[in-house]
């Protein structure tokens, strides 16, 4: 039972990935959250709204069932395969953000300086995940997909526009990190 309640190894996710992406690929499917987040939009009706929500969304519910798996699988994650002591972070990476006045996570996946409840009370907080959220989206639409449709399914499938958006989500968040957030806090 060990296993279960330990750390796993990042192997074991890698394998599971790649073998989903040779499924997802002999039925000529793809994969991507931000699909899967369109399609909600345009069964709540943003069609009305937007053009970028008029297609049929039926030809995608099957996408609907990562959306599902995830919620799931975090739900089972958490309440049944973990431990209790959370999320080690590098102590190196504690002191980083002892120096920009952000609390340790303490086991946590996201200090709450920068995720509580209480950060949407302030106006720099409610801005700052404002802003990142319209960022979020734009870059989403912009590169015509997220993180996962690009990393996961669009490199397994040797496509160059992917390695390029990968390439950039990797400049992106090693600025914000180094740069911006120190900046911010």
């Amino acid at each position: 039972m060990e296993f279960l309640y330990g750390t796993w190894h990042w192997a074991i996710s890698g394998f599971l990935i790649g073998l989903m992406m040779l499924v997802l690929i002999y039925f000529g499917k793809s994969f991507g959250m931000s699909s899967n987040l369109r399609t909600l939009c345009t069964i709540a009706g943003a069609g009305k709204h937007s053009d970028f929500f008029k297609f049929d969304w039926r030809e995608q519910k099957w996408n609907l069932a990562v959306v599902l798996g995830a919620i799931l699988g975090g739900f089972v994650a958490y309440h049944f395969l973990s431990n209790g002591t959370g999320v080690e972070l590098n102590p190196k990476t504690i002191e980083q953000l002892v120096t920009m006045n952000i609390d340790a996570p303490n086991g946590k996946l996201v200090p709450d300086a920068i995720f509580g409840m209480d950060i949407l009370q302030t106006p720099k907080g409610f801005l700052i995940l404002l802003l990142g959220g319209i960022l979020i989206g734009f870059g989403t639409r912009y590169a015509g997909g997220c993180t996962s449709g690009h990393a996961i399914s669009g490199l397994s499938n040797l496509q160059l526009p992917s390695l390029i958006a990968v390439i950039g989500f990797f400049i992106g968040g090693l600025v914000m990190a180094h740069i911006i957030l120190p900046l911010i806090f």
